[in-house]
């Protein structure tokens, strides 16, 4: 049975059972993956396994949030686009609402407690991301020529402005793995049917690569206004691959060195969102609510939580299509390869600035840092117990001995 031939259902029933899964889906895209199979291939049967696998299979191929446009195909094959939608609003909501409050609160709390909550948070984004790093470079580099395109990634992140070596560094990797990666490129069994026609597909690849043009147009023509953002956080969005922690070295980028957020305050966001249920991306309404400027507070947070998400959903929808083809194409899947073996090198060059350095202060730092590492990578414990040890080191740390 294909995915075009199934039940359909309501916008209503597909928001209830994803508001479920943002209030209660932690650990991350990977653990996300296996909540949505539980859900919705064996408890209500809403998509078939093969179809499952298949759709995941793509949502790591394309650029953004993989468990988001998993759960936006599901929304879509169930109730069309309401059901997207709702899929996309439940999953998301909770976390961005949290995260909004989070940047009112650190706006107005100070004093010694608080800097040593933020403080635990950023060694918590140490741990977090050093985590990152490692299970990525395991699976997207495991052979010589894969570590050498992280490599000259670390380099050219390293040697250029940041914003401008992240997209070199990216896009050279693809270019790279045409070159170096066509023997290790697999092609997948075709299964996937989600229903959308090759004129809406069209649609979105123009609107993801429009948008990704214009903005940046916009922005030239006032540097520090909405538009600028909006492009900040759009083209962060359209340049994630591999996963959701790759976001925060193009974030930082876009929008720590202009100094629209502070370091600390981007930092501790980040650890923050460690401790929550839903998509990473989330952090995306903590900076749009905390970024000075023209638009801040909720009305910055639903507009940056919206622009880093469209494009890879819009991306998603180009290749639903033509995936059957693209799936096959040793081209594609050898460039893919040489993209995500560069993202490696970007987000282990972030690990090291701004997240380490600043987070890291002494010995003992360093060891709260490499615990919460240990916790995570080998004890398996979950994101948001280390998180709470973490404000409880930052707090005992800030708290003067009589």
């Amino acid at each position: 049975m294909t995915e075009r031939s199934r039940a359909r259902g309501s916008a209503g029933e597909v928001l209830a059972a994803f508001l479920v899964l943002g209030l209660t889906s932690f650990g991350g895209p990977v653990a996300h993956i296996g909540y949505f199979r539980e859900a919705f291939v064996k408890r209500r049967g809403w998509i078939s396994e093969a179809a499952f696998a298949d759709l995941v299979a793509l949502c790591q191929f394309l650029p953004g949030p993989a468990s988001s446009q998993v759960g936006f195909a599901i929304g879509l094959s169930r109730a069309g686009p309401p059901g997207a939608l709702a899929a996309w609003i439940g999953f998301t909501l909770p976390s961005a609402i949290v995260m909004v409050a989070f940047a009112y609160g650190a706006s107005l709390l100070s004093g010694p407690a608080w800097l040593g909550v933020i403080h635990g948070l950023k060694l918590v984004a140490v741990a977090v991301v050093a985590q990152a790093v490692w299970g990525m470079s395991r699976s997207l580099t495991p052979d010589f020529k894969r570590i050498a395109i992280a490599g000259a990634a670390i380099i050219a992140v390293s040697q250029l402005p940041a914003s401008s070596g992240q997209i070199a560094a990216i896009a050279l990797g693809g270019v790279a793995g045409l070159w170096l990666c066509r023997s290790s490129a697999q092609a997948l069994t075709p299964q996937l049917a989600i229903a959308v026609s090759r004129r809406i597909g069209l649609f979105a690849v123009m609107a993801y690569f429009a948008l990704l043009i214009i903005l940046p147009l916009l922005a030239a023509a006032n540097a520090d206004g909405m538009a600028a953002r909006l492009s900040a956080f759009y083209r962060s969005g359209a340049l994630v691959f591999g996963g959701g922690h790759v976001v925060l070295p193009l974030l930082k980028g876009a929008l720590v060195d202009p100094g629209w957020v502070g370091e600390d305050r981007f930092l501790a966001g980040y650890g923050a969102a460690q401790a929550l249920p839903g998509p990473l991306f989330a952090f995306a309404a903590f900076l749009g609510a905390a970024m000075r400027g023209p638009v801040t507070g909720l009305t910055g947070g639903a507009l940056a939580l919206v622009a880093i998400f469209l494009p890879g959903l819009l991306a998603l929808i180009a290749a639903l299509p033509h995936w059957q083809r693209l799936r096959r194409s040793p081209i594609a899947l050898a460039a893919m390869a040489g993209a995500n073996a560069a993202v490696v090198g970007v987000l282990a060059a972030a690990l090291y600035r701004p997240v380490f350095t600043g987070a890291v202060l002494d010995l003992k730092d360093f060891i709260a840092a490499l615990t919460g590492l240990f916790l995570l990578t080998y004890v398996k414990a979950p994101p948001v117990v280390v998180v709470l040890l973490g404000v409880a080191f930052g707090l005992a740390s800030a708290i003067p001995r009589s």
